[in-house]
């Protein structure tokens, strides 16, 4: 250890910030495909994290670590927290994660969490702050008063690497190669503390099998994923003429190429709502949420805006899943839903919230009083609101029951609420269905009729 200078130690103290904050940023990330990006579920990642990299900074202080084998020691961690990067980020590896637990039973995306942490993200955090320590200690034999120099680097390091994970590496490289970085990042501290023969053997296997695994040519011949950035996850499947398009483990839009279906949710609003709408003038169409853009897929008379976060949608949907360019009538907007709406002063005549950040889970944003609130207020005077919620058509879970108090409250008259397909009332048999909740917005004084009072001849 003593070969190292003072400016090695403090680049292996970065470097520990950096990979440190990078993966759980990718961890974070990688895991919101199958159980979002919610308070709950960071806040386990987190606690997980910072807790195990707290026993670190214990272990690190022990005398039972001599100060000649320190060298050693940060060499093996450097080279685990390597490979640990290749199994806790790498979304093939997650994917099996999921699949055993949930044949094995366990479905709740909180208890999937913390296992996952537990498994994969104890030992690493645990070595972040050991190595802190132990290169701390080494640190001090050049100052003893450089306390303040050693957590300055270790946090510029954490910012680098939330920076440039965030807004950088993922909307441009993509989650799979911003993997494969946090892999080569370790490797460099590895190879910096030691260059013997077999630590360079361990490095090129490491980095072989990130890169493999986490290849866009591999990932899209295994799963079909087109696009893996900062937003999401998105992939095309096929069978025989049909078309799904997955969105963050959703599949979020359906198109039959040879007979024109698509999902049946869709469908029922197509049928329904736009299909029928007048031929006196054009109307304003808000969607947000684009999906696969097959809300109105043949109409090419009304004024469609499509609205989402997710840049790449929009090639994606032309090339690969519609297999067609979007008609002059339809106009995508690269934006979040509620900043729109509170950006526009737009009043839309038919209004379609159909936003999911993954399979079953609205951002939470989305389905409070507040951004309803918003949403009413951009709907035209006989306009019409709808949200597609996937939700229990029997208000059989507490989640289904405050959502439709939520709903209510906001829109407490001329609603009305459509189950897709499909349902037992009595008995949920089938789960969570397509519910679609509609709002017009007509002229309502809230009269009820009364014993006392119930002028319905007139009304009528």
């Amino acid at each position: 250890m003593s070969k190292l200078s003072r400016t090695a130690l403090v680049f292996l103290i970065f470097l520990n910030g950096y990979v440190s904050l990078s993966l759980e940023l990718v961890v974070l990330r990688q895991l919101s495909f199958y159980v979002g990006s919610s308070a709950v579920i960071t806040s386990i990642i987190m606690a997980i994290f910072l807790g195990f990299m707290s026993l670190g900074y214990f272990a690190g202080e022990s005398q039972r670590v001599p100060e000649k084998k320190i060298r050693s020691i940060l060499n093996f961690s450097f080279l685990f927290i390597a490979l640990l990067s290749v199994c806790a980020a790498s979304f093939p590896l997650i994917t099996q994660y999921f699949f055993w637990l949930y044949r094995g039973g366990i479905q709740s995306g909180a208890i999937q969490t913390f296992i996952y942490s537990l498994v994969f993200l104890s030992a690493g955090p645990f070595l972040f702050g050991f190595n802190t320590t132990l290169l701390s200690r080494h640190l001090h034999t050049f100052n003893n008063n450089c306390t303040g120099n050693i957590m300055a680097w270790d946090t510029i390091g954490s910012v680098f690497g939330s920076i440039a994970t965030t807004l950088l590496l993922m909307p441009f490289m993509g989650v799979n190669y911003t993997v494969v970085l946090v892999t080569t990042m370790a490797v460099i501290g590895a190879l910096v503390l030691s260059r013997r023969w077999w630590v360079w053997i361990v490095c090129g296997l490491v980095l072989a099998a990130s890169f493999y695994i986490n290849s866009n040519a591999y990932q899209a011949k295994q799963y079909g994923i087109i696009v893996n950035n900062a937003n999401s996850t998105i992939s095309v499947s096929e069978y025989d003429t049909t078309r799904i398009l997955y969105m963050n483990g959703l599949p979020m839009s359906v198109y039959d190429t040879a007979r024109g279906y698509v999902a049946e949710y869709i469908d029922y609003l197509n049928k329904n709502f736009i299909n029928t709408m007048p031929h006196d003038r054009t109307y304003k169409i808000l969607v947000l949420g684009a999906g696969g853009f097959t809300l109105g897929l043949d109409d090419t008379r009304n004024d469609y805006t499509f609205v989402d976060i997710e840049h790449t949608l929009k090639d994606v949907s032309e090339k690969y899943f519609l297999g067609r360019p979007l008609p002059e009538n339809k106009k995508f907007v690269v934006a979040d839903a509620s900043q729109y709406l509170k950006n526009t002063d737009t009043q839309y005549d038919f209004i379609l919230l159909d936003v999911y950040s993954n399979s079953y889970q609205v951002p939470e944003s989305l389905i409070t009083v507040e951004f309803m609130e918003r949403l009413k207020s951009r709907i035209a005077p006989n306009g019409i609101v709808a949200m597609n919620m996937i939700v229990s058509p029997e208000f059989s879970d507490k989640y289904s029951r405050v959502f439709d108090n939520t709903f209510r409250s906001v829109f407490p008259y001329n609603t009305t609420r459509q189950v897709i397909g499909e349902y037992n009332p009595w008995y949920n048999v089938i789960g969570p269905s397509n519910v679609i909740y509609l709002y017009y917005n007509i002229e309502n004084d809230g009269r009820v009729y009364s014993i006392n009072k119930t002028p319905v001849i007139y009304d009528r």
